[in-house]
Parts: structure tokens; sequence; C-alpha cells
């Protein structure tokens, strides 16, 4: 027996009158769910119709050149053709049985149409594996809301929590706290609810006994929703879902699916592409819009992005062949040397640490791209060392927290970027972008290499709160469990060797700021007073500035006035 599924057009947002550019089947075509049945494009962006259903294709309402909007109807399958009788029909049969039996036949129907259950996975979590997991943040019987976080795993870099695709009851759990998991493991298991109620409910046997009357053509008109949910429901999440025709009274609301802005297509978000596949994109500083996809239906892989990446270095180096009549054009670089080390005796290899290969590749490209000049300047700190350390001895016995160095630079930094605000700036183009909030970085060693946890709106803590949250943050980062947006959005970097030792250094500006501040060991020094030479701790400051937006002048105006801020902190009142 057919069932006819009709195809419309879905939620495309306020797109009206978008005309069909392309036929991607033809009447007669055997099609999977998710198969692309005709392309669409606005003037912003362009995007694929997909089956509902796997059947037949029995009829197309469009042709080229239509245009349509959302609820246009685009095709006719037959998904009976493809061996998927729809539920509804089925619990049909018992109408003919005498009217003693329809009141029981309804409550059997129920569970077949009750029981939509999502299978929530890992989504694509980049080249991670073996990903253990710290938390469960649910139990079976809980209720939960769509993006509502599940449970939390923790790689060696950073920790990130499971989202739940839909609002549903957690009916089962496939995981405990400890087993290790890598993409598309089957975590957990969510029946959908519909209005509010669980689908497992008495409200849901309810609506499909109330359903049991016209259960044929009920099923005619609700399939398309219901499949066309089920289209849209893994990218909000990534959790694949089996939705049935008679599952469509439990979905209470379908996702929107809008067209992209230019804004979006310009900052990559259009592109089809991971979360975890642009945060790498962006680390390489890539934009993810140029790179061309070889996943499915173009879907960006991170091999993708490295290709990309190998293919620009390569046309940099292709002039090589003639360096010395070199433009300087694509920097006309000699090749990098290949060289057998072993036959000089013995080595051992060792692959660099993910953290060193990203952070290489910006490294290389802000030192290659940014013109840099670094200046130094010397503070005199004897005054407001002595005032650190006495108020951590008076909190120490009041058990109270303790002041860091690093505190007061930041402090004494973000005073300076309020009297020097290109200092607060980033390069957009043609165009300088000043910010009004004031995000400190700080770089911070860990086993696995330097990383660069952010304070957020700096201007607007005191020095306890700054020197307790550094702590916290830095702590996090030796322990790998900085998560990506602590380290996003810094407006200026502070790299402080002071524990280690050294005098200066010129630290590389990280892009797309245009500052970044070296701070090494203060020492003890005789420094002339006018009289006689006198003991004062000295404080070395290496500031390294974008020489496109902060000139030499300004450059050593900062620095001075930074210098006389940590001489005196009473100027940051003023």
């Amino acid at each position: 027996m057919a069932n006819i599924v009709e195809v419309k057009v879905p939620d495309i947002g306020d797109f009206k009158d978008v005309p069909v550019i392309e036929l991607l089947v033809k009447v007669g075509d055997t099609v999977k769910a998710e198969d692309s049945l005709v392309t669409l494009e606005s003037d912003k962006a362009t995007m694929d119709v997909p089956s509902p259903v796997s059947g037949v294709v029995t009829e197309l309402k469009l042709k080229i050149g239509d245009k349509v909007a959302e609820g246009s109807l685009v095709a006719l399958i037959d998904s009976a053709a493809a061996g998927q009788v729809a539920a509804a029909p089925a619990a049909a049969a018992p109408a003919a049985a005498p009217s003693a039996q329809p009141a029981a036949a309804a409550p059997v129907a129920a569970p077949a149409a009750a029981a939509t259950v999502i299978e929530v996975k890992v989504p694509d979590i980049g080249d991670f594996k073996d990903v253990p997991i710290i938390e469960l943040l649910v139990k079976v019987g809980d209720t939960v809301k769509a993006e509502d976080s599940l449970m939390t795993l923790e790689s060696d870099k950073a920790t990130m929590d499971i989202p739940s695709p839909v609002s549903g009851v957690v009916t089962e759990l496939r995981v405990k706290v400890g087993d290790k998991v890598a993409e598309g493991v089957v975590l957990a298991l969510v029946r959908v609810m519909q209005s509010g109620i669980p689908g497992d409910g008495a409200g849901a046997t309810a609506v499909v006994a109330a359903a049991a009357p016209a259960a044929a053509p009920a099923a005619a008109s609700a399939a398309p929703q219901a499949a066309l949910a089920a289209a849209a429901v893994p990218a909000t999440g990534g959790a694949a879902a089996d939705f049935r025709p008679g599952d469509a009274d439990l979905i209470s609301a379908q996702p929107r699916v809008a067209m992209p802005t230019p804004a979006d297509r310009i900052s990559g978000r259009a592109a089809h592409a991971s979360p975890s596949v642009r945060r790498f994109a962006r680390e390489l500083g890539v934009d993810i819009a140029k790179v061309p996809g070889s996943g499915p239906k173009g879907r960006i892989m991170q091999s993708d992005v490295q290709a990309w990446v190998k293919g620009v270095v390569s046309a940099a180096a292709a002039p090589a062949a003639a360096p010395a009549s070199g433009s300087g054009v694509g920097l006309d670089l000699l090749p990098w040397p290949k060289i057998d080390f072993s036959k000089f005796g013995a080595i051992d290899v060792q692959p660099l640490s993910r953290i060193k290969k990203i952070s290489g590749a910006n490294l290389s490209r802000n030192w290659v791209m940014i013109p840099a000049v670094t200046y130094h300047e010397d503070a005199d700190i004897t005054d407001l060392e002595a005032f650190r350390v006495q108020v951590n001895k008076e909190n120490e016995k009041a058990g109270g927290a303790k002041l860091t160095m690093l505190a007061f630079l930041i402090k004494a930094c973000v005073k300076a970027m309020q009297k020097y605000p290109e200092f607060n700036s980033s390069i957009d183009g043609d165009n300088l972008v000043l910010k009004k909030y004031f995000n400190i970085g700080f770089a911070a060693d860990t086993p696995n290499g330097l990383m660069v946890p952010v304070i957020k709106n700096a201007d607007s803590k005191g020095v306890f709160e700054l020197a307790k949250e550094s702590g916290e943050l830095a702590k996090q980062a030796r322990e790998g469990k900085l998560k990506p947006a602590d380290m996003q959005g810094a407006c200026f970097t502070i790299s402080s060797l002071g524990g280690i030792g050294g005098t200066y250094f010129a630290p590389i500006v990280n892009a797309p700021e245009v500052a970044i501040l070296g701070v090494n060991k203060s020492a003890m020094k005789p420094v002339w007073d006018g009289k006689a030479f006198a003991p004062r701790l000295i404080l070395p400051l290496s500031l390294t500035a974008d020489h496109r937006v902060i000139d030499g002048a300004l450059a050593t105006r900062f620095n001075v006035y930074l210098a006389q801020l940590l001489a005196d902190m009473r100027r940051s009142m003023l």
C-alpha cells in the first residue's frame, strides 16, 4: 500500500520567492532519507532541500526557475515503496473489528508512535581519541532541554560538554565516569518530548488514541513534518535520530534553518565544517570560507584545512628556484634543509606536541606579517614590592588571599591602555578597530607548552580579584582544563619570565593584538638618586609593538608611563 509523503520547503527564514536552480532527482528515482532533491538559491546563499524519508519519487511539483517559499510543495515520495510503511496506517487495521475492540486497539498502537528515542553521540572533536568522561551531569529519568549539557569530556588540552540535541527524558546512559570515548560513540538515549510532556508518559498515549479514528490521513499529513524535523535535528547537536512518520505528533517545534547572510559567508560561518575544524582553522589563521571540502556533501575536514595551508606555503615558496634574483614577493625562501642527522651520531626523534604545532604556525605567521619593534624600559618596583610583601604578611595571618606582581602588572597595563587607546586595537583591512573592553592575556608555562589564558574585563577588577583569577587560570592551564573560551578575546598579552630569570627579550606580538609586554626577573641594582647610589629593585620591561599602528614615540611613552605606574601605583587612581 502506497504511503505518499509530501516534501515541503522547510523554514528558510524571511526569504520569499527563492528560485529553484537545480533538480537533483527525477520521477521514479529511489532516494534515501537526507538525499538532496532540489537546490534553491537566494541572492545570499544556496541550500538543498533533503528528502525526509527513504522511498521512490512519484511526482515533482517544481521545475527549474520556479520560485518558492516556506511550505511550498517540492515533491511526493512513496515511502512504502522502500519498505518503510508508516506506523499510523498499520494501526488502522483493527478498525474493521467489532466496535468493542477499538478502545483496546488504540493503546496497543501507542508504543509504536510514542517511542521516539534519540541517540546522543560524541560529535566531531578533532583528532582526539580515547577521551575520558570526567562527569555525568544527568541521570536516567532526568528531563532535559535542547542544549542542556549531559556530560563532560576532558582531553589533555581542554574540556567540553556534550549537549542534548533535543528536549526530552534521559532513558539510558551508555557510559560512566572514566569511560574513554571518541567521535561517533553513543553516550545516551533521550526520548523526545511533546509540548513539554515526556513521550513515554500517558500524554503521548492519549495523543495516539485520539488520532486513531483518522490514522491514515493523519499519517500522510504528519509524515513530512516529522521527517523535516528529523532532517534538521542532527545540525543542532550532531546526534542522528530515527524519526518515523508516525512520530510527528511528538515534535513540539521544528528547528529554524535560516539561510546565511553575507556577513556569515565572509566570516566562514556559512562553511560546512564542525566546530573543532573551525577552531583548528582559526588557530592556523585560515579563512574557513576559502577551504574546499572533501567530506560528505562538501563537508570541510581537518585534512582539507591542512592541505589548504600546505598549498599556500608551497605557492609562497615556489619562486625559490632563483633566490639570487628574487623580488621578495612570496618571500623567495630556500626550501627547508633535509638532513639525515643520524649519520652524525645517535638521535632521538620525538613528535612536536599539538600545542607547539599550532602555536608554531601562529608565531611564524605573526613574525613574518607584523613589522614589530621591541622597546625596553626599567621599572623601579622597590616600594611596590615592599607593599606587596607587607599586605601578604597581613593577609596570611588573617587567612586572606595573596597578591602577585602579575596582578599589579595587569592593573597598570589596563591604565596605560586607557591612556593610549591605540594599544587596545586591532587592524582590520584598512581600518583600525578600537576596543572599549579590556581583556588581558598572560602566558602560562605548562608541561605541554605555553598557553595564554585571558582575564576578561580586567578594568573592572581589583588586584586581589586579578591575582585570584590569574592563579586559577594558570592552574587550569597546567592541568589541561582550559576551555577554548578561556583563551579567546585578548586585547593585550603579558609574557612574564620573572619566575625563571633573564634580563630582556623580544616577545612576538600575538595577532590580532598590536602589542605584547615581556617581563623578566627583577634584580637589585645601584641607582643614582642625585647624591649617592642607592639599592633599588628594578623590573626589566620589553614591549613589542606593531609599527603599523604604534610608532617608536608612542611605544616609548607607553613604556615610560607603565614604569611610572609600577613605581607608584597611586598614579593609577588619577
